[in-house]
């Protein structure tokens, strides 16, 4: 738990921005300096944000409120996110946070994929916190920030399912069949995600159903090392999405965790199946370095993919998994700031 209030005032920089910029890709800030604060380095956050602040966008405008008797037309409306934001900061407001989680995980649960599963993931991250430690307010408007940005992107993907996959999930996520659609972005290739292997479908033990979603994480994380080239930020998803779901589990109760389980894993294999490369690259051992060196590379390179699944790698924390992160780090770009220069500004890399 972060005491040094760096978080928080990190994410009060955070909320006066929107969840999105130009029209469709997401605010990853939120995420990425809640792993900083997890992973005890919080002095980071602001010269972090400082580096990332050319990304940010205003507030977006608001439509009209959503109540109870309005709020399913609003349902996946882009257009309506600062009215879903508002209507969970009130929400928030009035009671306790784990009761509003719990009424409407099950209805945004279906809707994971939209925003290329970014909502969910920024989810995950506030409800870490909110675990973790006190209930500040900027660390509740947050997970309203984050439910409120999930309701706006809410998008359904029907998949017929196949026979289930021999094996564990490794073996689950190697049957998955890769669409035959290459170009686009996330939302186009997703509408060619028709057929996905039912690993997770018979699980109904809540407890199998959290040790199911622990080894899915794993195996996409693990998958990343030799696969991670097919796509190098979108597949960090196919590990970081089942993660924070995993990581809600605890404030759900566990009624609620085999659904879950079912959901994250479409998502990953949908994720696995939209970006998978035609061959896998030979396996790179992450040597001597320890977890905290891993993600010091992480932090230093400042991506925020890299950041968020190196994170997600020092939550399984074995060698396996940090090679994972290192292959991260290898394949994406540095993420760049911008410094004066004369009436205008240059980008810079470090």
């Amino acid at each position: 738990m972060d005491t040094t209030g760096m978080l928080d005032e990190g994410l009060q920089r955070l909320h006066r921005s929107g969840p999105e910029r130009l029209g469709r890709l997401t605010n990853h800030a939120p995420m990425a300096i809640e792993a900083l604060a997890a992973r005890g380095r919080a002095g980071s956050v602001h010269r972090w944000l400082d580096r990332y602040a050319r990304k940010l966008e205003d507030f977006p405008p608001r439509v009209e409120p959503i109540t109870a008797a309005s709020w399913e037309p609003a349902l996946g409306d882009p257009r309506r996110a600062a009215d879903w934001i508002d209507h969970f900061s009130r929400e928030i407001a009035a009671r306790p946070w784990r009761e509003v989680l719990t009424e409407w995980w099950p209805r945004l649960l279906p809707g994971m994929y939209g925003g290329s599963t970014h909502p969910v993931i920024r989810v995950g991250h506030a409800v870490r916190t909110l675990l973790a430690g006190d209930g500040t307010e900027p660390r509740l408007t947050e997970l309203a920030h984050g439910l409120g940005y999930w309701a706006a992107r809410y998008r359904r993907v029907t998949c017929r399912l196949s026979p289930p996959a021999a094996g564990g999930a490794s073996a689950a996520l190697d049957a998955v069949p890769p669409i035959a659609a290459r170009g686009g972005g996330f939302a186009a290739r997703l509408d060619h995600v028709t057929d996905l292997p039912a690993w997770a479908d018979a699980v109904t033990d809540p407890h199998a159903a959290r040790d199911r979603l622990a080894e899915l994480v794993r195996a996409a994380t693990y998958r990343y090392a030799t696969h991670g080239h097919g796509e190098e930020t979108m597949l960090v998803h196919a590990a970081t999405a089942p993660n924070a779901v995993l990581r809600t589990l605890p404030a759900l109760p566990p009624a609620l965790w085999a659904p879950s389980l079912r959901a994250a894993w479409a998502a990953s294999a949908a994720v696995t199946a939209m970006y998978a490369p035609p061959e896998p690259a030979a396996f790179a051992p992450a040597g001597s370095l320890t977890p905290e060196e891993v993600f010091e590379r992480a932090v230093r390179h400042g991506d925020e993919h890299v950041i968020k699944l190196t994170d997600t790698a020092l939550d399984i924390g074995d060698a396996r998994a940090l090679a994972a992160a290192l292959r991260c780090v290898e394949l994406s770009e540095p993420l760049r700031w911008a410094v004066s220069c004369g009436s205008g500004t240059r980008q810079r890399q470090r």
